[in-house]
């Protein structure tokens, strides 16, 4: 039996601190933006089965206990409390944070406090689009922009570990893969601060922010595959982001391809073939439930298994990070386990395995202590 004491979640998110009502806690349990239709329950799926399956025990209820007690449960004892929970109960050394996505909640635990409720360290991860958002609101000109962005850029990052894409969900990933002139990005900022700024979706500043990204040095994490309806999921396969991680190559900066379901295996390629290309499994095993050990599997078909991440991907709920961690390691285990059993691997093997993508490998990736 392969033994997993401890986590690095790579990719995270803040967490409500304010009570969720029924409603609310099953429209988390999902990727949906509206209410099931009648009849229908979020918690009747995969990731619902799951969150009753690993989080009853920890709030003193029987595995798979029934929606209603969870929820009066959970109701009892108070967010703060469950969040405490939830987050020891995940065995975590580390979380990294993305600071970039804030829920509207009168209370929301950011990286401090996530870390002090799981008795871990946590560190951030920068979005690369909310830093550009502040700075066009904060009445540059568009001759000013990039100047401006890569001052404001090296002022969030300063202790951060990573900065992160979503320019799968902004524009998808099929993009111009060279860095754009300083005239054209000029151009396009120009016209994004005349039609007020706000949501940045125009493809050229997008590319400029992405090699920003990689001008810091820092981890590059790009959001690819499924999420919520505001994707177009056909654009956020990360095969389209193949002719930018050539041009990206020489940079030597780590890519760390996030997510990736359903896409899992083109992303295992591009981690085989490009040097500096990772996969993370975050937000995939939490959402699949019982088909997580073959889920797993398929990122462990064509990936090498130094470039296999772990992560959460927890957002909202603190349920999240520990459906995450449990499913993440029922299925390692169970992987390990068959293939040490038909002759795959070694025990040996199998510990290093282990070992590796639970949290040797993001520690490495990201310069973590430990490394």
């Amino acid at each position: 039996m392969v033994h997993i004491p401890e986590l690095v979640d790579a990719h995270c998110h803040g967490v409500v601190a304010d009570a969720v009502d029924a409603d609310a806690f099953a429209l988390w349990c999902s990727e949906a933006s509206v209410p099931a239709p009648p009849g229908v329950s979020y918690l009747d799926g995969p990731l619902g089965l799951a969150v009753r399956r690993w989080c009853a025990p920890p709030l003193d209820l029987p595995a798979h206990a029934p929606a209603a007690a969870y929820l009066a449960r959970r109701a009892e004892l108070g967010a703060d409390e469950v969040t405490r929970r939830m987050l020891r109960a995940a065995g975590l050394a580390t979380l990294l944070v993305d600071t970039g996505l804030r829920a509207r909640a009168d209370r929301w635990l950011g990286a401090d406090g996530l870390g002090e409720a799981a008795g871990a360290e946590a560190a951030e991860v920068v979005r690369l689009e909310t830093v550009a958002q502040r700075v066009a609101a904060s009445g540059v000109t568009a001759s000013g922009f990039a100047p401006a962005f890569a001052a404001a850029l090296a002022d969030a990052t300063r202790g951060a570990v990573a900065v992160k894409s979503v320019l799968a969900y902004r524009h998808g990933l099929g993009i111009d893969p060279e860095r754009p002139p300083a005239r054209a990005v000029t151009a396009a900022v120009g016209e994004w601060l005349r039609v007020g700024g706000g949501r940045l979706i125009d493809p050229v500043v997008l590319r400029h922010v992405l090699w920003c990204g990689v001008d810091t040095g820092l981890p590059v994490q790009v959001h690819t595959g499924f999420g919520d309806r505001d994707l177009a999921l056909t654009r956020a396969d990360p095969a389209l982001l193949q002719p930018w991680l050539a041009a990206a190559e020489p940079s030597g900066v780590p890519v760390v391809l996030l997510h990736c379901y359903p896409y899992h295996r083109h992303a295992g390629w591009l981690a085989q073939v490009y040097p500096q290309v990772y996969v993370d499994v975050g937000l995939t095993l939490g959402h699949v439930g019982g088909r997580a050990g073959p889920v797993l599997a398929e990122y462990f078909e064509l990936a090498p298994f130094g470039k296999l991440l772990y992560s959460s991907d927890a957002y909202g709920l603190a349920e999240l990070f520990l459906v995450g961690a449990a499913q993440f390691r029922a299925a390692l285990t169970q992987l390990v386990t068959e293939w040490t059993g038909a002759g795959v691997l070694a025990a040996t093997d199998a510990r290093r395995l282990a070992s590796a993508v639970a949290a040797d490998n993001a520690r490495r990736v990201y310069r973590l202590p430990g490394a």
